[in-house]
C-alpha cells in the first residue's frame, strides 16, 4: 500500500504541474493577446499622427508658396515703380533742362531741381 499512495502522490503532484502549466500558457496568451492589441492600436495612432503631419505639411507648404509668389509679385511692382519713377524723373529733368534753356527758370532753380530729382534717383 505504501507504493500505491506514493504513485498516488506523484500522479497529484503531476496534475498540479500541469495544471499550473496550463494555466501559464494560458495567462501567456492572454499577455499576448493584450500586447497584440496594444500593438495594433500603436500602429494606427502612428498611422493617424503621420497622415495627420503630411497633411499639415502640405497645408504649410501651399501657404508657404502662396507667401512666396506675393512676395515675388510684390518685388516685381516696386522694381517697376522705381523703373518708372526714374522714367518720371529723367523727363522732368529734360523739361527743366527747356525751362532754363528758355529762361522761364534760372540756373539757380534748375540747379536745385535737378538736385532733388537726382537725390531720388
Amino acid at each position: 500500500m505504501g507504493k500505491s499512495k506514493k504513485g498516488g502522490y506523484i500522479e497529484k503532484l503531476l496534475k498540479k504541474a500541469d495544471k499550473a502549466l496550463q494555466e501559464g500558457v494560458k495567462k501567456a496568451d492572454e499577455v499576448l493577446e493584450d500586447a497584440v492589441e496594444i500593438g495594433i492600436m500603436t500602429a494606427k495612432q502612428a498611422s493617424k499622427t503621420s497622415k495627420e503631419l503630411r497633411n499639415k505639411a502640405k497645408k504649410e507648404s501651399g501657404i508657404l508658396q502662396k507667401r512666396g509668389a506675393e512676395k515675388i509679385s510684390e518685388g516685381i511692382s516696386a522694381a517697376k515703380s522705381v523703373t518708372s519713377n526714374t522714367q518720371n524723373d529723367l523727363e522732368t529733368l529734360k523739361k527743366l533742362g527747356k525751362l532754363r534753356k528758355a529762361e522761364v527758370i534760372t540756373e539757380k532753380e534748375f540747379q536745385a531741381k535737378k538736385k532733388k530729382i537726382l537725390d531720388r534717383i
